[in-house]
């Protein structure tokens, strides 16, 4: 989850190209925040300038860097005030966080500079080749290699160099490349990842979101999936990825800033849950790009001869990152057959737990400050047991206590209730379990890149429920909204997707709701029922699924009212069920990393309809420092 920006201009008077950068930038930070970077261009050289840290490192640099940038005056580059330039905030999904992996990159020529969204999967056998062929690379990143792609095909037309490096890119990401030899021009490639055009009198915008320029301009033109953008100071040509000219309306925005940060939806949340498969995607992408298995060996990660001599595993977490652990000990105890216990970390640092050497400890915190789960990892490590944090915050506190890190790459999360960083929690401990599997050799080879192959589709299927499960949530929730009790069962994997289902209700809506394993309704909770009561049940294929349905026909007899979540193409279901939300078919032990979004768009259907604020829930703050 990173920030594009770039511009190609001259204003007279205006502010010079390094402040609309800037600018840009700091309505982009919430997409990365470990580097950032920016690059101009004059008449025979490209500054580039990049720092460490929030975009304030940024900023000091380019003040100590360029002195005009200090007294506020235009960047001189050269003979003349620069006019073109590219930007970037970064969020680290391959290379350690150090000044030389922040964007912009470049060739070994320094005469093309690129910035980067999202994973390049091929890199390692393009980097190969570009590097028998002369090529000095001077970072760890995917990235990079677009920059010398880029050269490499270069030959008087930077468009066509762009479409041939387009080309060879396996991967998904979103570029901007400019070239010393067409000072006037960027180019700019999509491959999934967001690019957005912004038009104005004389100059022109691109970004990877509408907040870069919308203080500039509100004219914007959207570039599409396998398209290859030109802009020119007098205006801007798209074309597909062979060079075939697109016709693309320009559309006025009518947002103000906050809706603008909010990528035009209505709240943070929403628009949360609708980054989720690129957040996954940018979870999995460079870690199951051999697709025969799973690489984590990368930067913090745990040394793997430890995960090799592993006799157990313990989960420690609280609220919803507890939930990514339970799915994660049904994955793994499957997988890798090594016991699993999970632990709500409040509990665990409480009660003298047996643990020590040969047991692996594994401390899931979306922020890495949540104090109870720190103090549980510490207790762990004290005693002589491996601690592992999966996290999302680079340098948190969690990073620190812990002997090896596996990062989430979910980005900046600013609603309360936690939905992006869930899946991609789910999605780090799935791909743990797969590289345990491979050590050990508990699974066979096939289903070994089966199971990879089936994750890497996750981020399409994800985009899939949202696109289809809208409708089918919108008439379940008109149905329940004004219910003051529900009820979420589940079996097996099913359970965990039925806690955090209830969780999020209770999180953002404020009402009383109830999660239980499905076997044990008759064990107290089947009381609770009558014919007010909304049952969601987890219904997806599994090895419990006929269960699952025997408990769910239960339900149906005291009159409680059946919301089930299933596998397409399982039409059994909907005769137990009064209202069906399908999902898309994948590996039964994947299902929850779908099953959940419906839950999440339930959830948030039915508390603004009862005028809630989804992002500030009461009480609730996004980080837990304090017991």
């Amino acid at each position: 989850m990173c920030g594009i920006v770039g511009y190609v201009g001259e204003r007279v008077g205006g502010p010079p190209v390094h402040e609309l950068l800037l600018a840009g930038l700091s309505k982009l930070e919430y997409r990365g925040y470990d580097s950032a970077g920016i690059s101009v261009i004059g008449d025979d050289r490209i500054e580039a300038v990049r720092a460490v840290g929030n975009l304030s490192a940024l900023q000091a640099k380019l003040a100590s860097t360029l002195p005009a940038a200090a007294a506020g005056g235009s960047v001189a580059v050269a003979s003349r005030p620069a006019t073109t330039g590219i930007g970037h905030t970064r969020w680290a999904t391959h290379g350690r966080v150090s000044e030389e992996n922040a964007h912009p990159h470049f060739d070994s020529a320094d005469r093309v500079h690129v910035v980067v969204n999202g994973i390049v999967e091929n890199y390692m056998p393009l980097k190969e080749r570009l590097l028998a062929g002369g090529s000095v690379f001077t970072s760890e990143t995917d990235a990079e290699v677009i920059a010398h792609l880029v050269a490499e095909h270069y030959a008087g037309d930077l468009a066509d160099a762009v479409r041939a490096a387009y080309a060879e890119l396996e991967g998904h990401y979103a570029f901007v490349a400019m070239s010393l030899d067409e000072p006037e021009v960027l180019v700019g490639a999509r491959k999934e990842c967001p690019l957005i055009v912004g038009r104005g009198d004389g100059e022109q915008f691109v970004a990877s979101a509408v907040p870069a320029f919308l203080a500039q301009t509100r004219r914007v033109q959207y570039v599409e999936n396998g398209e290859i953008v030109v802009l020119r100071p007098d205006g801007v040509t798209i074309t597909t990825a062979a060079g075939e000219p697109v016709e693309r309306l320009e559309h006025t925005v009518d947002w103000d800033e906050e809706t603008a940060e909010k990528g035009g939806f209505e709240t943070f949340m929403l628009k949360e849950i609708h980054e989720q498969a690129d957040a996954v995607a940018e979870a999995i992408a460079d870690r199951t790009a051999r697709g025969d298995g799973v690489d984590l060996d990368e930067e913090g990660a745990l040394d793997e001869s430890l995960l090799a001599d592993v006799k157990r595993i313990v989960i420690v977490a609280c609220g919803t990152s507890y939930h990514a652990g339970l799915i994660g000990r049904y994955a793994i105890e499957e997988w890798a057959r090594l016991p699993v216990e999970t632990d709500i970390a409040s509990e665990y640092r409480y009660r003298n737990p047996v643990v020590g050497p040969g047991d692996l400890v594994i401390g899931i915190s979306q922020s890495g400050e949540t104090a109870d789960t720190l103090a549980a990892m510490r207790l762990a490590r004290e005693r002589g047991a491996t601690v592992l944090a999966v996290t999302n915050v680079m340098g948190s506190q969690a990073t620190r206590d812990a002997d090896g890190v596996l990062y989430t790459r979910a980005g900046l999360e600013i609603g309360v209730a936690a939905t992006k960083t869930f899946l991609c929690q789910v999605a780090v401990i799935y791909l743990l379990g797969l590289r345990l599997a491979e050590l050990r050799g508990t699974l066979a080879p096939a289903q070994l890149t089966q199971l990879v192959s089936e994750i890497k589709r996750l981020p399409h299927c994800i985009d899939e429920v949202l696109g289809r499960a809208g409708a089918q949530v919108e008439a379940v929730a008109d149905g329940c909204w004004k219910s003051d009790f529900f009820l979420y069962i589940g079996r097996h994997v099913g359970l965990p997707v039925a806690l955090e289902g209830a969780l999020k209700l209770k999180e953002i809506s404020y009402i009383a709701t109830d999660a239980y394993a499905a076997g044990e309704m008759k064990h107290g909770p089947i009381a609770l029922l009558d014919d007010s009561t909304p049952v969601v049940c987890v219904a997806t294929d599994s090895p419990v699924l006929e269960k699952v349905t025997s408990n769910m026909q239960e339900v149906r007899a005291r009159g409680a009212h059946v919301i089930a979540l299933a596998t397409e193409g399982n039409d059994r279901i909907a005769q137990v069920a009064d209202a069906v939300i399908t999902l898309p078919a994948v590996d039964w032990m994947l299902q929850p990393i779908l099953a959940v979004v419906p839950l999440q768009l339930l959830a948030y259907d039915i508390a603004r309809r009862r005028g809630l604020n989804v992002d500030q829930p009461r009480n609730l703050a996004k980080t837990v420092t304090v017991e």
